[in-house]
């Protein structure tokens, strides 16, 4: 009874932490783009992912700036000797945003969540191999596996712990997130901002540092580039290398930058003419130069893509060993005519509305055309954008995915037949069977051949024509302190965030 009446509580709009006063400490960020809702269980664009995932929302475990997989809402865990059982032991003193405590059936009862086919979320690939979940006692879960799955560890990183009454409901958490992260969610203002403020009850001794973080919704670039040059904000998060070129030595204006993990990427639809056709899609990599698109589009802050992040360095296979990433516009045409085409192949090409992704679009159209396509680019609002990926609404698109610290967490949703976010529709029993090898065994050697051979096939028939890993870039004003850039586009780094005077 306690708990529900603090859940509502929290819906009707009380929010259990000090007002924001004027004196208060609030990061003001710039971001380019309003989230697409804030379910962590739903959501995929970054716009909501790096709202959600760590301000507001903590999972088992986390993964640190090094990219190594540490202990988060679970203080420690321990591993049968086969592999196939793992009994987590909770933090104490956990509380959710709305004041309840946070238990083993929490963690449950996400889990099933994630699992529900009615939910639908995409993160359900990462517990496919869990079979059974129990809470011997309100701090303990234990999970059964069918087989030993060495990416579990760092897959439940992405899988935010929920209040159990949350299990069966898809809307609730899309505009009043309910948490453990460090900061809780206090008022969206479409279009405008989302406000978050300091989680008073935070299980992390002296974090957060500030009183609360507003995302500021500003959608022009020169906006956010005056107003951080000013000091209106102090902070820019996750920006193209357009933008931090743009910023370079500006006075009161510190650059961090890393290597990203996420990628930027051609998607297929491999059950709809042209790209059933696999020589059709290998045409599309023949026509690429991602080493020209690196320097036109990213001003030459990246890297040319193969399937895993250079980031990566003991697991991605060098794109030189991808016979296919040669340009080769006479190849690409050869290849559509032995497919039985009539050049030029009109295409239609869906485009996140993403700046950097937007000049990667021009730039992959203009080389195409000149290798026997003939390509239309659609450009709609994010929304809809989310709404044709998830329904496969789609002949091709550009966009960007996030990566992974561990290959399977990306190959096996993505490309395994039938995977939570194989919006291509790719099937290849022979992927299928090397992704089920690499994530039941533990042999870090059997894993990367495995992998190595994965990476090799998806360039050869390439359901996804990867394109480049671009540097990372975040833009603070020289009085924030402590807080530290990931590869992964995460700002669970504000909860060690300061502004000085």
């Amino acid at each position: 009874m306690i708990r529900k009446t603090l859940r509502c509580l929290m819906l009707a709009g009380t929010v259990l932490a000090a007002p924001l006063g004027a004196s208060a400490q609030v990061l003001q960020v710039a971001v380019d783009q309003s989230p697409a809702g804030l379910d962590p269980h739903l959501v995929t664009a970054f716009s909501s992912f790096q709202i959600v995932n760590g301000p507001i929302y903590e999972g088992l475990t986390a993964v640190d700036a090094g990219l190594a997989v540490v202990p988060s809402l679970a203080a420690s865990w321990t591993v049968s000797a086969d592999g196939k059982t793992y009994t987590f032991s909770l933090q104490p003193g956990v509380r959710f945003h709305d004041g309840a405590p946070m238990e083993a059936a929490d963690v449950i009862a996400s889990f099933h969540r994630v699992m529900d086919k009615a939910i639908g979320s995409p993160l359900a690939s990462r517990l496919a191999t869990v079979t059974t979940m129990a809470a011997p006692d309100a701090h303990t879960v234990v999970l059964t596996l069918s087989e030993p799955t060495a990416p579990l560890l760092s897959a439940l990183a992405g899988i935010a712990i929920v209040p159990r009454g949350m299990e069966a409901n898809k809307d609730a958490l899309q505009k009043q997130p309910d948490g453990t992260g460090p900061f809780m969610f206090k008022e969206w203002q479409p279009n405008g901002f989302i406000l978050l403020a300091k989680n008073p009850h935070y299980w992390r001794a002296g974090l957060p540092k500030l009183d609360g973080v507003k995302f500021n919704i500003v959608p022009e670039s020169a906006t956010r580039q005056v107003g951080i040059g000013s000091g209106q904000y102090a902070m820019l998060p996750n920006i193209d290398p357009a933008t931090a070129l743009q910023l370079k030595g500006r006075p009161g204006v510190a650059l961090q930058q890393t290597l990203e993990l996420s990628y930027t990427l051609l998607g297929m639809n491999t059950s709809k003419p042209p790209f059933n056709d696999p020589r059709v899609r290998e045409a599309v990599n023949y026509a690429l130069d991602r080493g020209q698109m690196v320097t036109a589009a990213l001003f030459g802050a990246g890297v040319p893509g193969g399937p895993l992040s250079p980031a990566l360095t003991q697991w991605a296979v060098p794109t030189s060993a991808f016979p296919c990433y040669r340009t080769d516009p006479a190849k690409a045409k050869a290849l559509l005519q032995a497919a039985g085409l009539t050049l030029p192949v009109a295409v239609t090409m869906t485009v996140l509305p993403r700046q950097d992704i937007k000049d990667i679009a021009q730039v992959a159209q203009a080389q195409m055309d000149k290798a026997g396509f003939k390509v239309t680019l659609r450009n709609v609002e994010l929304g809809q954008f989310i709404q044709d990926w998830r329904n496969s609404n789609f002949e091709m698109f550009a966009s960007a995915n996030g990566g992974s610290v561990d290959p399977d967490d990306y190959f096996f949703r993505t490309f395994r037949t039938g995977g939570s976010t194989n919006v291509f529709k790719y099937s290849n029993p022979e992927v299928d069977t090397l992704l089920d090898q690499a994530r039941g065994t533990v042999d870090q050697a059997a894993r990367k051949a495995a992998y190595d051979k994965v990476q090799r096939v998806l360039a050869g028939e390439v359901p996804v024509a990867h394109l480049a890993y671009a540097q990372l870039f975040t833009a603070l004003r020289g009085n924030v302190h402590g807080f530290r850039i990931m590869a992964n586009r995460s700002l669970a780094g504000l909860a060690e965030t300061s502004v000085a005077p």
